[in-house]
């Protein structure tokens, strides 16, 4: 019993510095904009690049996920390799430089994510209740914390540099923490046979689908949220920063609710009304300029997308046909295409048009996420 409470919040855990990295990493875009002296494309060129090498480590890591086990791959990624993923960005003095640290952090951060999420299916199905949503809830906590600690410390006029390397620091040592909690994860050595790339198929295609949609909306908001708001009200960079943060509380919030809504009204409900809720946000986006209002409607936008991804995880790892490493890297290589391809598109209509007609793809991809919610179900299985 000793062991399995402590799995659990090693899992936790290992989710809240995976979601501080990439608050951390949100929060200080419009600086690291500034210091590069990026345009809209530019930064949506490096954000796909990130994206890509995030697509190729899901295979790989997944892979290892299953040879090796999840728990194994997940504590040294976090402990080893995630502090680095800031501190080279925080030094990235060229341009090349910082497509070099941009690639790694998408590499690092998306290969880590499906080693925890590989993980965290293993500690759910020994509760055997859904309780994937209360994890990423803690990614979502770690996200509102680096984001809203990069907005006071940019009020403060504190540099990127010198807040990179001090979260850095942090997360290590926070890592240390679950590097010997006792875990024995599933193995399966047969999986070098596996495609190098891990592409959904059958009834994990519709779940890779919507996956795909709620990131596009995620990486849409974390990205480009700042931007967004500088560009409508003409903000500073440490208001800017509250609408990530607004939008991480509010999937904090419901992500904590989220196992007990889905073991009621099921996952399919859970989605249908969740793409109602983000409709709702990403309309508030396109027909208000008010500051306040923007804030509402991002964090109605997190309520909506919250609970998408950890279905789509859970629904991936207790497929009956597929390992759960390779299982969740294919729905993570469709499903997380939408962070490649999100960012470069809305950068491409942004510099064609402007920063917030290129948010019209929000309500579409909330109105698909609604459409599909049906095969986020077992039932749904083929």
């Amino acid at each position: 019993m000793n062991i399995f409470i402590n799995s659990r919040f090693a899992v936790s855990l290992i989710f809240a510095i995976n979601g501080m990295v990439f608050g951390t990493w949100a929060s200080r875009i419009p600086a690291i904009v500034d210091f590069h002296n990026l345009s809209p494309g530019s930064l949506g060129l490096l954000i796909f690049l990130a994206g890509l090498s995030a697509v190729i480590a899901f295979s790989v890591f997944g892979r290892a996920a299953d040879r090796y086990g999840a728990a194994f791959i997940t504590k040294r990624a976090t402990i080893l390799l995630i502090p680095l993923t800031l501190i080279f960005i925080a030094f990235a003095n060229s341009i090349w430089m910082l497509v070099f640290a941009v690639m790694f952090f998408g590499a690092i951060h998306g290969g880590d994510d499906v080693a925890m999420n590989a993980w965290a299916a293993e500690v759910e199905r020994q509760y055997k209740r859904p309780v994937m949503s209360s994890f990423h809830a803690m990614w979502s906590l770690g996200a509102g914390i680096g984001a809203g600690l990069g907005s006071i410390l940019a009020f403060n006029d504190v540099g990127y540099k010198d807040h990179f390397s001090l979260i850095s620091i942090v997360i290590f040592f926070l890592a240390l923490i679950v590097a010997f909690v006792p875990f024995e994860s599933q193995t399966n050595k047969k999986v070098t046979k596996s495609p190098f790339i891990s592409i959904p198929k059958g009834s994990l295609m519709p779940v890779a689908i919507i996956t795909f949609f709620a990131s596009l909306s995620e990486g849409a908001v974390a990205d480009w949220s700042a931007i967004f708001l500088k560009s409508v009200t003409s903000l500073n960079d440490g208001n800017a920063a509250l609408g990530f943060t607004v939008f991480s509380v509010c999937m904090f919030t419901m992500r904590l609710m989220g196992d007990k809504i889905s073991h009621k009204i099921g996952p399919s409900d859970t989605a249908r009304y969740s793409g109602l809720v983000a409709l709702t946000g990403s309309s508030i986006l396109l027909l208000f300029d008010s500051f306040f209002l923007l804030l509402l409607g991002f964090g109605l936008i997190g309520l909506g997308i919250a609970v998408i991804i950890p279905l789509a995880f859970s629904r991936a790892g207790n497929d009956k046909n597929i390992s759960q490493g390779t299982a969740i890297a294919s729905i993570a290589t469709l499903g997380y295409g939408g962070m490649l391809l999100g960012p470069l598109f809305l950068g491409l209509l942004a510099e064609i048009t402007s920063i917030k007609t290129s948010f019209m793809i929000l309500p579409i991809m909330a109105f698909f996420i609604f459409r599909l919610s049906k095969h986020l179900s077992m039932e749904s299985e083929v």
